[in-house]
């Protein structure tokens, strides 16, 4: 079929739906494209939610993808505010909330995940907060600003990235912090017990109190407003504000009842490593995509803002027939205070035997591997720059390392890979 006549449908506004979108008009796609989203801005990037743009650093008009405007001069049609409701894999045609139905010869899941939401008593209380969308890190930023001159406290139910990433955010606006979390330390399930120290280490220095080993169980208010917040080990914290962030979940609901096949384990849409879904008119990127890697040798779920930025483009090329295999290192960052990180692999709990450093954690500059007999399977950079390159390229080899040259500062990390 000729492209002009036909048509591509992305459902899902953010970051891995732009660059899609991107894509097709940048290959020489001149059919239709069609990007539904069902929140009223355009597309933006979700990593200053947390980051610069809650504390203040950056403005909003730097978070959007592209200008509003690059959307008709690439004739990319928006349909924003507006859910899509149902997909008609026999007619190929998905329907909106508000009862429109748009045809599609090819469709893009790209839905993204949502916030886990606490069920405990008291979430209706104004002064609780989700972080996901810019409507939320707006309402946060008002909340943190002004808190902050009060002596205000916040309790955050989570220490993973964005609790921590809040973490910092917040003592920088002055508000005292108190993080509860289940595990014996922040990031306990992505980086170990001896980089999660790390990180408790580094935000205790900032002055932020961890309750670990407990989990939230009730959010105490008076006149609607939040006051203290419970812990199943009868602890009770003083709180002005409460966020949760105690993870993500896919937004699979309309590939569930399309009957598209989902991810047994960690859930979203089971893909290939070219995104096609299980009805070959239908692909799925970004966060909900549940992709057989094929270099992990694993199905996978990444939820970081360098998977959509590099699955976008990589879902449009196969929409459009191109050869596509998406075997990129998975890859994230974080800034809290002075630090900077970047991650690089894949290590989950059980994967490693042994956790090796290059430099100094003391001084908050080094390198962490995450070994199997040698192998490196992960590695973050902390306050070091200009290396994820080299370690990505350590991982892929597959290759044990010598230890000892591993963690020699001197030995250059290009040489090992």
């Amino acid at each position: 079929m000729v492209d002009a006549h036909r048509t591509f449908v992305i459902v899902g506004g953010g970051l891995a739906g732009a660059k899609a979108a991107e894509t097709l008009r940048s290959e020489g796609f001149t059919g239709r494209v069609i990007l539904i989203g069902d929140e009223r801005d355009h597309p933006y990037e979700r990593p200053p939610l947390s980051k610069a743009y809650l504390t203040g650093e950056a403005e909003r008009d730097s978070l959007f993808v592209h200008a509003p405007s690059w959307y008709a001069e690439a004739e990319v049609e928006l349909h924003l505010g507006q859910p899509a409701v149902s997909i008609d894999r026999e007619a190929k045609a998905v329907t909106l909330g508000d009862g429109a139905r748009i045809h599609y010869d090819n469709l893009l899941l790209a839905t993204g995940a949502e916030p886990r939401r606490l069920d405990v008593p008291g979430t209706d209380l104004a002064g609780v907060h989700h972080l996901r969308r810019l409507a939320h890190a707006e309402r946060l930023r008002g909340v943190l600003a002004s808190r902050g001159t009060e002596n205000g406290h916040l309790v955050i139910a989570g220490a993973g990235w964005i609790g921590l990433e809040v973490a910092a955010a917040a003592r920088g606006y002055g508000l005292e912090v108190t993080v509860i979390e289940p595990d014996p330390t922040p990031l306990h399930a992505v980086l170990g017990p001896q980089m999660g120290e790390f990180f408790a280490d580094l935000h205790r220095d900032h002055g932020v109190r961890f309750h670990f080993g407990a989990r939230l169980t009730r959010i105490v208010g008076e006149d609607g407003m939040v006051q203290a917040v419970e812990t199943d080990d009868g602890e009770e914290h003083p709180a002005h504000e409460v966020l949760a962030a105690i993870g993500a979940a896919p937004r699979v609901g309309l590939a569930r009842a399309a009957g598209l096949d989902l991810a047994a384990r960690g859930g979203g849409i089971a893909v290939d490593d070219a995104f096609r879904t299980s009805d070959p008119h239908i692909f799925a990127a970004g966060d909900v995509a549940a992709l057989q890697h094929p270099l992990l040798g694993m199905r996978l779920r990444v939820e970081h803002w360098a998977n959509a930025l590099n699955s976008g483009p990589s879902v449009a090329r196969a929409m459009l027939g191109q050869q596509v295999s998406y075997d990129r290192v998975p890859y994230f960052f974080s800034d809290q205070y002075d630090l900077g990180m970047e991650y690089s692999g894949w290590a989950p709990p059980g994967s490693y035997d042994e956790v090796v450093v290059r430099g100094d954690p003391g001084k908050r500059e080094f390198v962490a591997f995450w070994l199997r007999e040698g192998t490196v399977l992960a590695g973050m950079n902390a306050n070091v720059w200009d290396v994820a390159e080299p370690v990505q390229r350590l991982i892929r080899s597959g290759r044990p390392v010598e230890r000892h040259r591993l963690t020699d500062p001197g030995v250059p990390l290009d040489s090992l890979a």
